[in-house]
């Protein structure tokens, strides 16, 4: 008796899994589709991003290898080209490229290419805090003490490891405008500083020792 009880129940069971499967076919189907696009779509995405990356490395080097004074045009646009794409290995290593070896002279120029890195290309926070950190050093002779802050305030304003850097910049800016009081300000924000960089700190405690000890 038990025994028939079981078959019975294993028999409805089956039943209406078949039942389940016949009335839902259509969704079944559908979603297993839907499934089998969104894998090839990532499978697709991650390839392409691969072969663009391979892309962008290939045309950094061989841009860069192939450099003289003779192609400086065709490495300008080359890496402006780069810096575009928003990578966040190739960009800014164009973009150093350009600036160490002074291939544009606008000032106006470089400061977009570091919008385009700083705002639009994703990057680790630190290594954001970097490129803002070089604009500012880019900028630090040619700009107004404002426009010197408002790069720098991000950093300034954070736990950045970067921070004690940015400190030190304005310190040095506002010495070198003979604005002593102004300077002594951010070494003394270094010198207590808990994360700053240890040869920062060294060096703003010397400037207070040496320089500004009144």
């Amino acid at each position: 008796m038990e025994e028939d009880i079981s078959i019975i129940n294993s028999n409805t069971r089956n039943e209406k899994v078949r039942n389940f499967f016949i009335n839902n076919k259509n969704k079944i189907i559908s979603t297993v589709v839907i499934l089998i696009i969104i894998l090839i779509g990532a499978y697709s995405f991650d390839k392409y991003k691969t072969n663009k990356k391979r892309e962008i490395s290939n045309k950094f080097n061989s841009t860069t290898l192939a450099y003289s004074e003779n192609t400086k045009d065709k490495t300008v646009q080359n890496l402006t080209e780069i810096i575009n794409e928003q990578d966040p290995t190739y960009s800014p290593l164009s973009l150093y490229f350009i600036i160490d070896n002074e291939l544009v002279s606008n000032q106006s120029d470089i400061n977009s290419y570091f919008d385009i890195l700083i705002e639009k290309t994703s990057l680790d926070n630190e290594i954001k805090n970097l490129i803002i950190y070089k604009k500012a050093l880019f900028n630090a002779d040619q700009t107004q003490e404002s426009d010197l802050l408002n790069i720098l305030n991000p950093l300034i304003n954070s736990k950045s490891v970067w921070k004690s850097h940015a400190l030190y910049l304005m310190a040095e800016y506002f010495y070198s405008k003979d604005q002593k009081q102004k300077s002594k300000e951010f070494f003394n924000q270094i010198a207590i500083l808990e994360n700053a960089n240890p040869d920062i700190k060294l060096q703003a405690q010397k400037r207070l020792n040496r320089d500004l000890s009144d």
